[in-house]
Formats: structure tokens, C-alpha cells, sequence
């Protein structure tokens, strides 16, 4: 919750106040002010703001490096050049002289809406006066460049006026003051942001990740998975690992015990995800998640645009999605073996590379195809442990979303139908890979082929509820 230490003035140089009735005398929740602002009256927003409210975090890109040129070049034309800032808070106090008091507190909503990479370029053109060049150029996200600016902050108070280029900045705040004017501006601020950054090509999955329906999700799954999750597009910062899990590879699987919950009319909405497309088409499955959430028989409405999960069904996919990604690689690691265990060489196809270092080197040496063998070990898609086989994921998707087949719904609740799934892979992946070979040979072991096909998915839910129901028989 914001204090009154958190207020930001910001002085405009010119603005104008545009009406907030409609042509039939209506009263429209939202009040927007637009004008210019000298860059050096908008340092108390690059001091305390951040970019929480804009969908995307900006970084450095050719986009940045063209205003960084006008900057540097055209200051003056800047304003005419570029759209600028779009800001929206609940909280706004009108001051004399243009001045207005602005209080941002619910970050998630209220901030800088559009304009995140005009902010960065600001923010870079200001910091290069006060930093090494080579410290400069090393800074790539909108937090690195908010670190620098927090350790140089004196040094750019002191040369501040030296900054009087103006900006194009677009103020909206709540028509009325009362409680009732805040919640009526609140809730549509987010569709408001939404449309800005369609022309940037706003991720669906942005905009679910702003209405809080990830939070669920993000609840169930480890502490250490959820550190590996790109939960807000364009926010992975870890340089020591370049590939993290994206938010819609999650949600992709989250289709798996929802379809399971479709399927026994558990859903409040007849919506399900084709099998194949949890791998071939995950965009779609976004929107259908975010058309289940935005229901109010599955998500209720909180503070501003956020919406927090109440459908126990829904909250059971999660707690079964919480376990996916393990067992995803676990099936990734674990079919070489299984499928060798039926009698066959998995590695003869020339689509499987070996981990093996030396025998790459000796076959290079002895001048025989040494393509078969990696120097560098592979990982695992999810949690990116070491295993001794690459292949493409294609190849082993179907059984992935197999694994609904050890899935039951009870009381309109999904639920594992085995104590243990992992143990129940571990022991009876082996027979399932064998019958599974009819899928790889009829595609002729293409990837492609296989992860388009539904029968492939079919194949495999049918072969998990078999091996499940032999356990069952034999367990009696």
C-alpha cells in the first residue's frame, strides 16, 4: 500500500483537460488529461515508478536505440516524434501551476500503462550524462537500468535542468473522488492498457498474468519451479540460464486435467483444448484459459482489474498441474531405456543424439560419422536436468498428455487415480512404449507427423488407463 511518501508530482509544461461526457451528457468513469512535460519533471516517476501496470517489461532493443538517436539528435522534436507516456492512476490531485499530485497505490494496475520503452530510453538517455560508457551499454532491462538509476539518483538530481526536452504524456484518472467513481475507473483501466499495447503485440498471456489468474497456478508449483517461470513476458533476467519455462508451455499442460474436467461436464462452460494443440498450438490455448478465467463462476473480481480463482474444479487441474512438468521429464529422460527394454535400439535413428564426449572424439579420429554423439550434455525441457539422450519433444508429446489417463473426476474434482504417478511411470513406461512403437513407425518416426496427429493422443490416454487397469487386476 502506497504512503504519502510514495506521492510523485509532475509538472506540465501545457495541458488540456478533455471532457468526460459522452454526446448523450453521460458521465464517463475515466478523466484524461494529455500535454507536454519537460523530461526533468518526469525524474520523480523514473525515482519511485515502476512498470508493474504496463503487460511488458521493457528491454533494450532496436526500438530503444532509434528514440535513444532522436534523443541524442532531435531533443526538440521528440514530443512530436513519439507517443510518449501513457499514465493511469485512481489517485490524482490537481496542484497549482500544472501540477499534479499522483499516488499509485495498486501497482499491479495503476502506473505507467503504455510507454515502457519511451521510459527506458529516458531513463538511458539521462544516465549516460552521470556513467562509464561501458557500464552504460551493459544495461539491457528496464530493472538494470532502474538499479543504475538508484545508485546515481544524487548525481542526476544535480543536473537535472539540464534535461528540458518535452514528452508527450496522457494522464487518466477517475472522473468523481468517491469510492464508487475509483472502482467504476478501476475496472476498465486494464482493457484500456490492453488496447494501447495491441500495437506492440501485447501476449495474451500478459494480460492474464495482470488479472492475476497465474496467481492459482503459481501457488501450487514449487517455490524453485515458479523461480523458473517467465511469468510476465520479457522479465527473464538469469544470465546463467538462457532458457526459462514460458508461462504458456504451463498453461499448454493445464489443458490436460481441464480437458479431463470438460470431459465430465465439470466445467461451468463447454470448453476444451484439442489434444494436439497442447503442443502444436499454444496461443490457442492461452485464450481458452483466459476465457475460462475471465468467467465469474470461476474467478470473482478483487481490487481493480484482478481476479482471484473460487471454481474448486479449476483449483484441482492446478494442484494435478503442479506435477506435470517432473513427470514430463521424467518421460523425456526415462523412454530411451523403455523403449530399448522391448528389444529395440532407440539410438539407431539418426533424430536421437548421444551424450558422449569420447565417442565422438574417437569416431572423429578413426574418420567415421561422428553425428550421432553430442559433446554438449542435454537437458531436460522443464526443470533442465542432465540426460544422456537428445531427441525432439515431438516425438513423445502424445504420451506426455498420456497421462490423463491416470486422471479420474470425482464431486467435479480431478484427481490422480494412483498414489504415486511418478512410481507409476517409472514401472509401466516400458510397456507402454512398446505398444506406443506403432505411432512412431506409422509416422515413420517424424515428429512432426506424430505431435499433428489426435490419434496419437488418443493412442496414448488409452495405453496409461490400460497399463492402470492391468495394475488394478493384478493388484487383485
Amino acid at each position: 500500500m502506497a504512503t504519502k511518501n510514495d506521492d510523485i508530482i509532475i509538472r506540465f509544461a501545457h495541458v488540456a483537460t478533455q471532457p468526460s461526457k459522452n454526446d448523450a451528457g453521460e458521465e464517463s468513469p475515466i478523466k484524461r488529461l494529455v500535454g507536454f512535460v519537460q523530461a526533468k519533471h518526469l525524474m520523480p516517476l523514473l525515482h519511485k515508478a515502476g512498470l508493474a501496470a504496463n503487460p511488458r517489461s521493457s528491454r533494450r532493443n532496436a526500438v530503444v536505440e532509434d528514440i535513444l538517436t532522436t534523443l541524442e539528435n532531435s531533443p526538440d522534436l521528440f514530443r512530436y516524434m513519439s507517443k510518449g507516456l501513457l499514465i493511469g492512476t485512481a489517485h490524482c490531485e490537481e496542484l497549482q501551476r500544472n501540477r499534479f499530485r499522483l499516488r499509485f497505490v495498486d501497482s499491479a494496475v495503476e502506473g505507467v500503462l503504455d510507454g515502457g520503452h519511451n521510459m527506458l530510453a529516458i531513463g538511458l538517455h539521462m544516465l549516460k550524462e552521470v556513467m562509464e560508457d561501458a557500464d552504460w551499454k551493459r544495461i539491457k532491462f528496464w530493472d538494470d537500468m532502474k538499479a543504475a538509476w538508484d545508485d546515481h539518483e544524487e548525481e542526476l538530481e544535480k543536473i537535472k535542468d539540464q534535461f528540458q526536452f518535452e514528452v508527450a504524456v496522457e494522464l487518466l484518472v477517475p472522473s468523481g473522488s468517491t469510492e464508487n467513481d475509483i472502482d467504476a475507473f478501476l475496472m476498465p483501466l486494464l482493457e484500456v492498457c490492453e488496447a494501447r499495447n495491441n500495437n506492440a503485440q501485447l501476449p495474451i498471456e500478459a494480460k492474464s498474468n495482470k488479472q492475476g489468474f497465474y496467481d492459482a497456478i503459481r501457488s501450487e508449483v514449487s517455490e524453485a519451479f515458479s523461480n523458473r517461470v517467465e511469468w510476465k513476458p520479457n522479465t527473464w533476467e538469469d544470465d546463467s540460464e538462457k532458457r526459462p519455462v514460458k508461462v504458456r508451455d504451463l498453461v499448454a499442460l493445464a489443458w490436460i486435467p481441464l480437458n479431463a474436467l470438460s470431459e465430465a461436464r465439470a466445467l461451468p462452460t463447454d470448453i476444451r483444448v484439442s489434444p494436439q494443440n497442447t503442443y502444436r498450438n499454444k496461443g490457442e490455448c492461452s485464450v481458452r484459459f483466459e476465457e475460462l478465467m475471465s468467467r465469474d463462476d470461476v474467478t470473482e473480481e478483487l481490487q481493480g482489474a484482478r481476479r482471484k480463482l473460487h471454481h474448486a474444479g479449476v483449483a484441482s487441474a492446478f494442484k494435478i498441474l503442479a506435477d506435470i512438468p517432473e513427470l514430463y521429464d521424467q518421460i523425456y529422460e526415462e523412454f530411451p531405456t523403455a523403449y530399448n527394454e522391448g528389444g529395440k535400439r532407440f539410438a539407431a535413428n539418426p533424430i536421437v543424439k548421444i551424450y558422449d564426449p569420447a565417442k565422438r572424439k574417437a569416431a572423429k579420429a578413426a574418420g567415421k560419422d561422428a553425428s550421432g554423439y553430442m559433446t554438449t550434455e542435454p537437458k531436460t525441457p522443464f526443470f533442465r536436468n542432465g540426460t544422456r539422450c537428445s531427441y525432439p519433444e515431438g516425438l513423445i508429446v502424445p504420451l506426455i498428455y498420456g497421462l490423463k489417463g491416470l486422471m479420474v473426476v470425482e464431486r467435479g474434482k480431478v484427481r490422480w487415480a494412483v498414489r504415486d504417478p511418478s512410481a507409476f511411470v517409472k514401472a509401466n513406461l516400458p510397456r507402454i512404449a512398446e505398444a506406443y512403437q506403432l505411432v512412431m513407425n506409422m509416422a515413420r518416426w517424424d515428429p512432426q507427423k506424430i505431435s499433428k496427429d489426435p490419434n496419437s493422443y488418443e493412442f496414448a490416454v488409452r495405453e496409461f488407463q490400460n497399463a492402470l487397469s492391468a495394475g488394478r487386476r493384478s493388484a487383485a
